[in-house]
């Protein structure tokens, strides 16, 4: 795997645990419920209509076999899927990227708190990472969503 770019920031592929010719997605460092993951165009865009088409279409393919995959390991019934497209919609990486939080009942008090979530998850500096996950956690969670990933192929 070559080196992948979010942003500013250098991915190491033990936090990756899918990625296809235009698209890769990673567990977060931050997540606001288990099993909160991002999905990313290869190509580091900032914005929704920077993408060409073939790369937002593969974007959210790649985004659906994801959001498949975390709301059945992480048993959830629903999930969030969103798109912050701008810094004044809360987009604090300069690098396309959908959020797929599974979802449970009672998750949150009031429903749509989670986007108020989202909207302060990361908001920390890199000097107060006080909620961010260790690298081997982040590691252990993508080797798992990889295996899953394989027997959801295998016949």
């Amino acid at each position: 795997m070559l080196p992948l770019r979010f942003g500013q920031h250098l991915i190491k592929a033990s936090a990756v645990f899918l990625q296809t010719e235009l698209s890769f997605a990673l567990v977060n460092r931050k997540p606001v419920v288990p099993g909160h993951v991002l999905v990313c165009p290869v190509r580091p865009v900032a914005r929704l209509r920077d993408l060409q088409p073939d790369e937002v279409a593969d974007l959210f393919r790649t985004a659906q076999v994801v959001a498949n995959l975390v709301e059945s390991h992480f048993d959830a019934t629903s999930l969030t899927i969103a798109v912050q497209d701008g810094p004044e919609a809360g987009q604090t990486v300069r690098h396309v990227h959908v959020h797929v939080l599974p979802r449970r009942k009672g998750d949150f008090e009031r429903n749509d708190s989670v986007y108020e979530e989202l909207q302060r998850h990361d908001q920390e500096t890199e000097d107060t990472p006080s909620r961010w996950r260790s690298e081997e956690e982040m590691a252990a969670e993508a080797s798992d969503l990889r295996r899953l990933l394989l027997l959801q192929q295998s016949p």
